[in-house]
């Protein structure tokens, strides 16, 4: 556990002292505004650890969340895991505020960053391939030789520091440590793995920093008694926390896809060669399961799209297809049967038959179960078929393995709260009892934002809105002059838009899909007056600070497709449990998506803008009210000449 010693500095002092004017962080803090807000929300997280209580805390952009909740959990003296939603969000928390804390704070604190496996170099692997004809080509020829004067040098067999590593390199996959085909202590490279150091670096650790998607991994790991990822910790703070649903959901659920089985055999065969291994029946074998997985996959329909495979669809599903189902299987089973049978038998041979068992017992369950509380679904994504079954509800599951487990939780994000209460979080994550806090804003939204609802555009549902809403953007864009996000909530209505308004204007036009994520983010950071067209992915996590985003157009209130299984689902089991599934699921869910949309406009106290919403049901319909009451104090219009003005008072 943390040393007492490691705390001592942060200790001395108490929290308005290091927090309020004229306090440590003014002293110490090159960036440092006094913040009501911060120093609020830091009282609550030093009382929560102090007092082994839960918190829910909503506090919005601008607040300085992160050392808020940073320094009380090095005060507590305690190992504190920190979960934030992203990657980029870790590497942040450890390259900037982790330093700084240890500089200014506590010069003896430990902290370890904990990502997934497949983030990190195999050393064995890199080993086992040195002088064998595994290389595809120039490029992995050249990659590999680079890497293995990285993995000399590297302390950490991190590949965020391959920078010269295309994402999309199919080399990374046949050399990463992931668990599949790991050996674990048996491995001559154990003691000098990167896995290893990075559990042992934890084991230290005063603050564990991971994302989302590793805590849920290791909390299902621990429910499954198959042991841990990340040591143990007696407090865990949830930075984003309005994500932590749909990421438990996947964690506690199970799925499989028609690319585990083409990656298990691609494995098997990398694998054969690195131990030149001469086994020409497995080699049949594997053979074999990819031809019977690509023909019964190929029995899905080929629309796009995520679908219902209950119990009544299953069944047709096999009545139909029940050849191609058993002969998958029995490929399966004798791969399982001819890895057993060789001889030697490496611990990596071992590894990969536990594999194929496991993607069997998923392939018999996702098609056989009837097992309640699980809502069971299929989704076609270009090439790829994902078979899947995650819990309808996982606030039972959240509530046993995570808030009645740790004393001190801390759930924190920006969105929260609808209507200014916690109710529908604490429903859908079993939070029970929690010290709930909404916290004032630090940005003057009333001053630095307008939102404007256009008094006339027609019904959604009406065939002429779409040319409505082209000619609404127009106008607004031309007012921004560009410097625009246009939110949609489908791909279908972002593509029409896109063609109907991009041709009208001359500024820079961006579209989601016709680059990377991040690259079309680079574009319109550095293109003077630039619009960018996207989707939900764009609503959350993204930061755009200044002029360059002075407006964000939201096409319709973002209520989750009806017809979505999970949604369908979850909706189906409040109505069956007498309660009203639109007012307590949808509404809740759609007004904090809502939030994360409009939250990407004013990110700094010089940020001024416009946001505009389309959907006259945000006016029209009696629920628009909880969406914006749920919103902060924005000065709002149906005026577009209001809008102009508004525009033009702003500072260049």
């Amino acid at each position: 556990m943390p040393k007492k010693a490691a705390t001592a500095k942060a200790e001395e002092i108490t929290v308005d002292g290091i927090f309020g004017p004229g306090g440590l962080l003014e002293k110490r803090h090159p960036g440092y505004e006094f913040r009501p807000s911060q120093l609020a929300m830091a009282k609550i997280a030093d009382d929560a650890f102090a007092k082994h209580q839960h918190v829910v805390i909503e506090a919005g952009t601008g607040t300085g969340k992160t050392l808020a909740y940073l320094i009380p959990a090095i005060r507590s003296g305690r190992r504190v895991v920190i979960s934030t939603a992203t990657k980029s969000l870790q590497e942040q928390l450890f390259q900037k505020d982790v330093p700084f804390l240890q500089k200014h704070f506590a010069p003896n604190l430990k902290a370890a960053l904990m990502k997934g496996r497949a983030n990190f170099l195999c050393r064995q692997k890199v080993h086992q391939m040195e002088g064998q004809p595994v290389l595809k080509g120039i490029d992995e020829i050249d990659w590999f030789s680079q890497i293995r004067d990285w993995e000399k040098l590297t302390e950490t067999g991190d590949r965020n520091e391959l920078t010269f590593l295309p994402d999309d390199a199919e080399l990374w996959n046949r050399i990463d440590a992931r668990s599949d085909l790991c050996t674990g202590k048996k491995c001559p490279e154990y003691q000098s793995c990167f896995i290893t150091a990075m559990h042992q670096r934890a084991q230290e650790a005063d603050l564990i920093i991971v994302n989302h998607h590793l805590f849920f991994a290791d909390l299902a790991l621990r429910e499954d008694d198959f042991g841990s990822i990340i040591p143990e910790y007696s407090a865990v703070v949830f930075d984003e926390a309005h994500e932590i649903e749909d990421v438990a959901s996947d964690y506690f659920g199970r799925q499989l896809s028609s690319y585990r089985f083409e990656e298990l055999g691609r494995d098997a065969e990398n694998m054969m060669r690195v131990l030149q291994i001469e086994a020409v029946p497995l080699r049949r074998q594997l053979a074999r399961m990819r031809e019977r997985a690509r023909g019964f996959f190929e029995r899905f329909p080929e629309r796009e799209g995520r679908y219902s495979f209950g119990p009544a669809e299953r069944s047709a599903f096999l009545d139909q297809n029940r050849e191609e189902y058993d002969e998958l299987s029995s490929a399966i089973k004798r791969i399982e049967a001819e890895l057993s049978a060789l001889t030697p038998k490496p611990e990596e041979v071992v590894a990969m038959a536990r594999r194929a068992a496991e993607m069997r017992r998923e392939l018999s369950f996702l098609l056989e179960s009837d097992e309640k509380g699980y809502v069971y679904w299929y989704e076609r994504r270009g090439r790829g078929v994902f078979l899947a079954a995650t819990p309808i509800d996982v606030s039972e599951i959240l509530r046993e393995k995570l808030f009645d487990q740790f004393d001190t939780v801390i759930l924190t994000s920006a969105t929260l709260a609808v209507g200014g209460k916690f109710d529908y979080l604490k429903q859908r994550l079993g939070v029970l009892p929690a010290n709930e806090n909404v916290l004032p804003q630090e940005f003057d939204y009333p001053t630095q934002a307008l939102l404007y609802m256009p008094p006339s555009l027609p019904d959604l549902r009406h065939p002429s809105f779409a040319a409505s809403a082209a000619d609404e953007i127009t106008r607004l864009l031309e007012i921004s002059q560009g410097r625009a996000f246009c939110l949609f909530t489908s791909y279908a209505q972002m593509k029409d838009l896109y063609e109907r308004v991009s041709g009208r204007l001359k500024f820079p036009f961006l579209l989601q899909g016709t680059a990377p994520r991040s690259i079309l983010l680079d574009r319109f950071r550095t293109t003077p007056h630039a619009v960018l067209f996207a989707t939900s992915s764009f609503w959350q996590g993204v930061d755009v600070p200044g002029a360059q985003l002075s407006c964000v157009i939201i096409d319709k209130l973002p209520f989750a497709v009806p017809s979505d299984p999970i949604v369908a689902a979850r909706v189906r089991a409040l109505q069956e449990d007498g309660r009203n599934a639109f007012a307590e699921y949808q509404v809740p869910e759609a007004v904090l998506a809502l939030k994360q949309g409009f939250g990407r406009l004013i990110r700094s106290k010089t940020d001024r803008g416009i946001l505009s919403i389309l959907d006259n049901r945000i006016r029209r319909m009696h629920y628009g009210k909880i969406f914006l009451e749920s919103l902060p104090e924005y000065t709002t219009t149906q005026d577009l000449a209001e809008v102009a003005r508004f525009m033009e008072d702003r500072p260049e």
